[in-house]
């Protein structure tokens, strides 16, 4: 009699329609012949696992990948967030990805839903062990990321004291429709870095449609190249709490008729939340970055809460080189009215802030200064103005959008980043003599693309 049950139960399991495995990070539904399956990822991955090409992940809320563990995914997967779950995908500190895409099997973050929209999802966030100047509970050089994302056991925690910590690699990767307010200034991003070391591998990586930033870091020392942000909701490249990595080839496309309550800019940077001399200090290097707003002519004039192109305040020093700025009510702003002063990392015996041979054109304000009330000595709104246009710097404003030369820069549906000839402004003056570039392509145009230029063609979607 048991082995005739035993036999009766074999046969139920074979003939039902689906069965369910319970595995470490999730749950695995198998159809059996079918040859199909859908995995539902949830709660924590604690042991090196590979997603495959063939099928289709989801996450099912907050996925966090622990205990040192190693979350490889082949070229070509597909990772969902599971409707009203705010799915997301966050890699803790010591933990890694290995997102290691091709341009022809590009792996794609995104929505479950028919028809996508920002905010279906959280996003993903990876955290590393690399300086950060943020603190949590009395405990400096470490922070808890923003967007509901900590835990009891501090799986939202980020930084530390390597700066080569090694996150993992994301590379020819897209992540759309993702982001969510959990509560206000604390939101999730498309892309979340906290205190991600140098030794991690950030290379083609598209956020579209992200319902807060593309891309934001939290201190850390990660190195990235050829990012794109597309159509994102608030920025595109924000900056905070001691980031001091190099950012090299970057494309921004905005949506003229979508900004964020905030004000929205391709590039927002702070020291810290109170502008701060708390170290370190943000000081990421940006080259070639190719940053179009939303007013593709002066007579445009879109949503009313873009801001400006790039706004660099609370203490920041970032430095922005071989670049254009495009389209945006206003070029360049350098604020100085909150924390210590902005305007001192320009003005000092050694600056730290520098922006040189960067193009602003089509932005009815090109330059922009706001003093603190504790002003440097000679430090005024024509004063910034003639520190941007020194020869020194070698930097241009162009009156239009059309002077810069670019192919079809603002069509949103086939967009073309390329200077159109060699004739084209941006097509030539990039230098890279400076000592801060060192590490990065010696190039000699200005913005992310040369004319024909191919590597934001084809693993990415516009």
């Amino acid at each position: 009699m048991k082995k005739l049950l035993i036999l009766f139960i074999a046969a139920g399991l074979i003939t039902s329609g689906c069965r369910k495995i319970e595995v470490d990070g999730g749950t695995t539904t198998v159809n059996p012949g079918t040859g199909s399956e859908n995995t539902i990822l949830e709660g924590r991955i604690t042991e090196n696992r590979t997603l495959k090409a063939q099928y289709t992940y989801k996450l099912r809320g907050l996925v966090y990948v622990t205990n040192g563990a190693v979350l490889t995914i082949e070229p070509g997967t597909k990772i969902v967030g599971e409707s009203n779950r705010n799915g997301g995908l966050v890699i803790t500190r010591s933990a890694k990805i290995s997102a290691d895409g091709t341009a022809d099997k590009p792996i794609v973050f995104t929505s479950e839903a028919a028809t996508p929209q920002r905010g279906d999802w959280a996003g993903l966030v990876l955290l590393g062990n690399a300086p950060t100047n943020a603190s949590f509970n009395g405990q400096a050089g470490v922070g808890e990321i923003e967007g509901g994302i900590n835990n009891s056991d501090g799986l939202g925690l980020y930084g530390g004291t390597n700066p080569a910590d090694n996150s993992g690699v994301l590379r020819y990767v897209r992540v759309e429709y993702a982001g969510y307010a959990f509560l206000p200034d604390k939101e999730v991003n498309g892309i979340t870095f906290g205190g991600v070391g140098n030794q991690t591998i950030v290379d083609y990586v598209q956020v579209s449609y992200a319902n807060d930033d593309s891309f934001e870091w939290f201190g850390g020392t990660v190195n990235c190249k050829h990012l794109i942000s597309t159509r994102a909701l608030d920025d595109d490249f924000d900056s905070d709490n001691g980031f001091s990595g190099k950012v090299q080839f970057g494309i921004v496309q905005r949506d003229s008729a979508v900004a964020d309550v905030s004000n929205s800019e391709a590039f927002e940077s702070d020291n810290d939340a109170n502008g701060s001399s708390l170290t370190p200090q943000t000081s990421a290097i940006f080259s070639n970055i190719t940053a179009l707003g939303p007013k593709a002519t002066l007579a445009n004039i879109g949503n009313s809460k873009f801001l400006g192109g790039v706004q660099i305040r609370r203490n920041s020093s970032i430095s922005l080189y071989n670049s254009i700025v495009a389209g945006w009510p206003q070029g360049l702003i350098i604020d100085a009215t909150k924390g210590v002063a902005t305007d001192l990392n320009i003005t000092s015996a050694n600056p730290s802030l520098w922006v040189q041979n960067t193009i602003i054109a089509g932005c009815p304000q090109p330059v922009v200064y706001s003093a603190s009330p504790t002003a440097p000595t000679g430090a005024t709104q024509a004063s910034i103005l003639n520190w941007f246009n020194s020869a020194a710097n070698g930097n241009a404003i162009l009156a239009n959008v059309a002077d810069l030369g670019l192919t079809a820069a603002f069509n949103y549906t086939n967009p073309d980043f390329n200077p159109s000839s060699a004739a084209s402004p941006a097509a030539g003056g990039a230098s890279f003599t400076s000592s801060r570039l060192s590490g990065l392509v010696n190039v000699a145009y200005k913005g992310a693309c040369a004319v024909g230029d191919t590597w934001w063609k084809g693993w990415t979607k516009f």
